[in-house]
């Protein structure tokens, strides 16, 4: 038996309640990969840059607080 037949057979055996935790975890989890993928992308096609311009300039005309 493969790692994932394991897993199936140890999911079939979980009762009700820790089902339904293992699926929030798992879209959760899953979610936050997506949207780190996509950060990632954004990023490297240099779509934060503008935003860090005006950012800059903010700081740099006085515009900002310290947090």
């Amino acid at each position: 038996m493969n790692a994932l037949e394991e897993i199936t057979q140890a999911i079939l055996k979980l009762c009700d309640a820790d089902r339904a935790a293992l699926r929030v975890w798992m879209d959760e989890e899953a979610e936050w990969e997506e949207w780190d993928k996509e950060i990632a992308r954004d990023a490297a096609a240099g779509r934060f840059k503008r935003l860090a311009e005006e950012a800059r300039a903010e700081y740099d005309a006085g515009l900002t607080t310290e947090l």
